[in-house]
């Protein structure tokens, strides 16, 4: 009875999509934050370029800079991939992309605006834009950013964030964006786990999951594509993952050996 009316609840409040607006998230591999490694950089323009080269979709994480600027980039701090402290809403967007990202000396690999990234892709191939927010961002001027430089842009482009409140912006000031929930069950697979999935899903009203590949099968997961919402799921990095992906999703973010 509970599953029934928890069923019943996503459908009235979540409906799911029209298939022509989201059909092109199906079967394509997603290049993990480009197709990095072997002294290529995560989310850097030689990853991007060497996704487009093999026709491959891209996944992206995007923050906003100190001057409203949506940025290319993962981490809340620099230092991993940069080597500078402090975080990247510190700096602007100018100051970001003179960093070298990773050991690169390239002037070219730097870290770049989501701007950047639509001029190097123009279309050719679908991309995933997830949104990075957390506990006490300001979605609104982040969403804001991300949809202006979205402006004018052709071609198959979503966004999605673990954080329901981007795709519900999305849903009220940008409705014709294609807008994705990002979920993992890690650590949250009890009773009240399962409620604040469905709580999250009502309150992002979604047009598809991103899924922890390492929580498939779900059952949430696989109720919400039945009912029409595509899974895609990540990070799929191993053979094994890529046949859990193939089995229970339909579209892969991938790197390393997840990688055909």
């Amino acid at each position: 009875m509970l599953y029934l009316l928890l069923a019943l609840l996503d459908r009235l409040l979540a409906p799911a999509p029209n298939d022509r607006r989201v059909g092109w998230l199906r079967g394509v591999i997603y290049a993990h934050r480009g197709l990095h490694g072997a002294g290529l950089p995560e989310n850097g323009p030689s990853a991007f370029a060497g996704a487009l080269a093999r026709g491959m979709g891209i996944e992206c994480d995007v923050q906003r800079s100190s001057d409203g600027h949506a940025v290319v980039f993962h981490d809340w701090e620099l230092e991993r991939l940069t080597g500078q402290s402090g975080a990247v809403i510190e700096r602007s967007a100018a100051e970001l992309a003179v960093l070298p990202l990773g050991n690169s000396a390239s002037r070219a690999e730097t870290i770049p605006t989501l701007r950047r990234l639509l001029d190097l892709v123009e279309g050719k191939v679908p991309l995933l834009i997830e949104v990075k927010a957390r506990p006490g961002t300001r979605v609104a001027p982040l969403c804001l950013a991300v949809r202006r430089q979205l402006e004018g842009y052709r071609g198959p482009v979503a966004v999605m964030s673990f954080d329901s409140r981007v795709s519900r912006w999305f849903a009220r000031y940008s409705p014709h964006t294609v807008r994705g929930l990002v979920v993992t069950e890690d650590g949250r697979r009890t009773m009240t786990g399962k409620y604040r999935r469905h709580l999250a899903l009502w309150h992002a009203r979604p047009d598809f999951l991103a899924y922890d590949v390492r929580d498939l099968p779900s059952r949430f997961a696989g109720a919400q594509r039945r009912r029409g919402l595509p899974v895609l799921t990540w990070t799929v990095d191993s053979p094994a993952r890529r046949q859990v992906a193939f089995m229970y999703a339909d579209a892969a973010i991938a790197e390393g050996e997840g990688v055909e």
